[in-house]
């Protein structure tokens, strides 16, 4: 298992920000939740395409806005999938039960054998597990660079 680490770095291309997203993607295990956030067009989606890559799952890996939630099946046998949720659609509800949005969209798949990965969710979807990775991406003032600082809650 590679060591959780926790970091900055400058991401001047999308291919930079798939890169980080692949070795953040290496660090992860069944039950880990990853928190994505940013303003819209920092990135997330495109950090959560690198993740999927270094998991190995099934793609092609979109933005889950309008279905809230999409698993993406590992490759290899006994390999966590990954569920990859948008909860911007619900920043207007406060009082939104994440656990039960995602039970009810019947996934079919267990929180805990997956690896979930959550745009939008930043306050709400640390209460999905003690271990979570939250990821926080920034758009400079000019020009396409992002920024990304990532922080584990827990070893």
């Amino acid at each position: 298992m590679t060591e959780r680490t926790s970091g900055t770095a400058q991401l001047p291309t999308a291919e930079d920000t798939v890169a980080l997203g692949a070795r953040l993607g290496a660090q992860l295990r069944a039950g880990d939740v990853v928190v994505l956030s940013g303003p819209l067009g920092a990135g997330k989606t495109v950090l959560a395409k690198g993740i999927a890559q270094a998991m190995d799952v099934e793609g092609p890996v979109i933005s889950p806005t309008f279905v809230l939630a999409r698993v993406h099946r590992a490759r290899k046998p006994g390999a966590p999938a990954m569920i990859h949720v948008d909860l911007y659609r619900l920043l207007d509800q406060p009082s939104v039960d994440l656990l039960a949005e995602l039970d009810s969209l019947d996934l079919d798949t267990d929180l805990e054998d997956a690896v979930v990965v959550v745009e939008w969710g930043e306050g709400v979807a640390e209460r999905l597990s003690d271990s979570h990775l939250d990821v926080r991406l920034e758009r400079g003032c000019q020009g396409e660079t992002r920024t990304a600082v990532w922080e584990w809650s827990a070893p």
